[in-house]
């Protein structure tokens, strides 16, 4: 059991958890709780951490057996809320290995639908639209490099496990994703208030992205311009916009149901 605050283990979660440069430079992510440890790729599981009434509380379940398969290491209650992001914490943590997803094979999906964040600042919105993304069968997620982190601990939480299904990407050069996009035949949209027409006014039934833009400033001007369509969301009253994460689930699910259709 690790019951020292010093421990060096506990100092590296501890710098893990705060910084993305030190997530993204050994090439892991952290994740806190039952559901999220039950749902890890057993192969992708470096460390894992618990309490021992965690422990106890897990025996005789798959759980358990899980732990038995992984290996894990009890620590100390004081250390585990050191070590922890959340204020109260399940008892459990692992480290996991970040997945590597390649642009060109998922280029060759049928049928694609791709949604592509720039400048996206909230972890909650970006988590958000990973969840509702696998519910709407999205092929992939793609954001530019100056979206937040998506290993960030508070878009973690907000994936509900969807961060492991859920292709993700960070693109360089927004220009040129959109020139490989347009030049297989993906029909791109940007999610603008110029847009004069409504977004159910669309088929999407061909392969499809989405571009949407910054919590407060919506897309830069440049990456709309290339885009092959404007579209907008319909608002009654003095709402000028919604919600990010809101606004790319009605497009998602817009989408999900037209493909639906027999």
């Amino acid at each position: 059991m690790i019951t020292s605050l010093s421990n060096p283990r506990v100092k590296q979660v501890v710098q893990w958890q705060s910084k993305a440069r030190e997530r993204k430079k050994d090439g892991i992510f952290l994740v806190e709780g039952i559901k999220m440890y039950e749902e890890a790729p057993e192969s992708s599981i470096k460390e894992t951490y618990i309490l021992e009434e965690t422990l106890e509380k897990c025996k005789g379940t798959a759980v358990f057996e899980k732990l038995g398969r992984t290996g894990y290491e009890t620590v100390a209650k004081d250390v585990f809320l050191k070590m922890s992001d959340t204020q109260t914490p399940q008892g459990i943590l692992c480290v996991v290995k970040r997945p590597q997803f390649d642009l060109e094979m998922l280029l060759q999906a049928e049928s694609p639908l791709f949604v592509i964040l720039e400048d996206l600042q909230d972890p909650g919105n970006l988590g958000t639209i990973v969840r509702t993304g696998e519910g709407a069968g999205v092929t992939a997620v793609l954001m530019s490099k100056n979206t937040v982190d998506i290993y960030n601990p508070k878009t973690i939480r907000a994936t509900m496990g969807s961060i492991y299904r859920v292709p993700h990407i960070y693109i360089e050069d927004m220009g040129e994703l959109l020139e490989k996009l347009h030049n297989i035949g993906v029909k791109t949209y940007a999610a603008h208030l110029q847009g004069e027409n409504y977004y159910d006014s669309f088929s999407f039934t061909a392969p499809t992205a989405f571009l949407i833009g910054n919590e407060g400033n919506g897309l830069k001007k440049e990456t709309a311009d290339m885009a092959k369509h404007y579209l907008k969301i319909p608002m009654e009253g003095q709402v000028e916009s919604l919600n990010a994460a809101i606004a790319t689930s009605l497009l998602m699910y817009e989408t999900h149901r037209q493909r639906s259709i027999k």
